[in-house]
């Protein structure tokens, strides 16, 4: 661990934190340290701790043990108002703002400024303290219209907005870009630059690893609710880094593709698609899929990769060309009929198309299994248990029994649960729609990891990511969307500059 010769002075200093949940340590012994104008960036896996030493930080819950300073002063912060009276202010993966609100309302509800003897709101203060605090960010817009009418990455602006208006003395963002694209991320670090060196402290939480190394001055990893180090960005390497995540030595690079199972010349084709498409979703395509074969289905937001998975698995209906599984034409009413001719779809809204949350872990891992066996054939409890413990460990889902809720476990374990659900189906053809969406790099690394160890058994893959690089990294071969239209495909090997190139292209 190394610490910089000259340190900032510091601004809030959490030890010896301690949190436990009816009898299971969430945090033991945690220590964290932010600096005037430093971006500290929190890291560890899904379940490391992060959501609840954000959530002891602004109040969420109480600490069990442990202590909390805020510029020397102890704090105990008894709710997220008391937290942001405080000075600590959050910005949320979610905007969490009122979309049927004026931008000015937004950034001020809750702490109107008034005027005159019946202390009526003074909407000129209002919208102009709202533009003021805009400013601070770059962003000039109206801020009487409502929030609805601006796009996600404005409405980060104003979340952000929001947060410094309580004279915030730390910035805490967790997960602010999951639902931005590449331009939008560059202007929100080059705030979050501007606000660095204001002299404020920002709490940073990714799982974007190259997003750490853009922004951060230091790191600290956390790993099964405890505190693993605190380092200088400088000195801790994107291979240093995911190992004191998982506790091991990881190798990046076989994680990265580099063990690519190569397909046999004369594998069978599993699916073929000839001009399938439907109006107004997506315009007739042609695909294949080979056992043993992983294809990448890239393109930019918008570009029809997930109305694609739609077609293919009998969520939507084409209007055009047809389906072919093993040479012979298929057509899909709905996903039971995809799943009887032996595919899967592990969906992109996890939380909402893919877990039942209130339901148990062994509950979501047999329920696709046992929609596939029919009324006629109930998986007993004994056989659903023994399903899902079998799972539980060959992909390593951290929970602390297949009876826990699934709605409790991380993003990353709660991926894993639904990916087991479609491997006990034993299907053929596997369709992954963001497989790696919103779970930490280490738990990143082994997804991938295991989707080239199925198609290494014969399994056909089609891997759909927002992340460009591990599409051109995992994919044998990659098919490029644009405008809900394919317009090419690349060889095995093929750069991320190769698929943008074809995008413009066709510009």
């Amino acid at each position: 661990m190394t610490i910089p010769a000259t340190p900032s002075p510091q601004v809030l200093e959490l030890s010896g934190i301690h949190k436990r949940f009816a009898g299971v340590a969430a945090l033991s012994d945690v220590r964290l340290l932010l600096r005037a104008g430093e971006i500290h960036t929190l890291m560890g896996q899904n379940g490391a701790g992060k959501s609840t030493l954000i959530k002891v930080l602004t109040g969420v819950y109480p600490v069990d043990a442990g202590e909390m300073h805020l510029l020397g002063r102890p704090i105990h912060p008894a709710s997220p108002l008391a937290a942001q009276q405080l000075g600590i202010s959050t910005v949320y993966q979610e905007v969490n703002l009122c979309p049927n609100l004026s931008v000015a309302e937004n950034i001020f509800a809750g702490r109107y400024p008034r005027r005159g003897p019946l202390r009526r709101i003074d909407w000129a203060a209002v919208n102009q303290g709202a533009r003021a605090l805009l400013a601070r960010l770059d962003v000039d817009i109206d801020v009487s219209r409502l929030l609805s009418s601006y796009p996600v990455a404005v409405q980060q602006m104003v979340a952000i907005a929001r947060a410094l208006g309580v004279q915030a003395k730390v910035l805490v963002l967790d997960e602010p870009t999951s639902s931005l694209d590449e331009e939008e991320v560059g202007k929100l670090f080059a705030v979050l630059r501007r606000l660095r060196a204001e002299g404020l402290a920002i709490l940073f939480v990714t799982h974007f690893l190259n997003q750490v190394y853009a922004v951060s001055d230091r790191i600290t990893v956390l790993r099964n609710g405890g505190w693993v180090g605190e380092w200088a960005a400088a000195d801790l390497g994107p291979q240093a880094l995911i190992s004191a995540m998982v506790g091991r030595d990881f190798d990046l690079a076989a994680a990265a593709g580099a063990g690519r199972p190569a397909v046999a010349a004369d594998a069978p084709v599993v699916l073929q698609a000839r001009g399938l498409g439907q109006r107004g979703q997506l315009q007739p395509i042609d695909l294949e899929l080979r056992a043993g074969e992983v294809v990448g289905l890239a393109g930019l937001l918008g570009a029809g990769r997930t109305e694609l998975a739609r077609l293919l698995f009998g969520l939507a209906r084409p209007d055009s060309g047809e389906l072919r599984v093993d040479g012979r034409p298929v057509q899909f009413q709905a996903p039971a009929d995809a799943v009887r001719h032996g595919l899967a779809l592990c969906p992109e809204e996890r939380k909402t198309d893919g877990i039942v949350a209130e339901l148990s872990v062994r509950e979501n891992i047999a329920l696709a299994l046992q929609a596939s066996l029919g009324l006629k054939r109930n998986l007993s409890r004994t056989e659903q248990t023994r399903l899902a413990e079998s799972f539980v460990r060959a992909l390593g889902i951290k929970t602390a029994s297949v009876e826990t809720p699934i709605g409790l476990l991380s993003g990353g374990n709660q991926q894993k649960a639904v990916l087991a659900r479609w491997l006990a189906t034993n299907p053929r053809l596997l369709l992954l729609d963001e497989p790696t969406r919103g779970i930490d790099v280490a738990a990143k690394q082994e997804m991938l990891q295991e989707i080239l160890r199925l198609a290494g058994e014969g399994m056909s893959v089609l891997f759909i990511s927002s992340e460009m690089d591990e599409v051109v990294r995992l994919s044998h071969r990659v098919a490029v969307l644009r405008d809900r239209r394919k317009v090419g495909e690349l060889p095995e090997g093929s750069s991320e500059d190769a698929v943008y190139q074809l995008i413009a292209a066709q510009s």
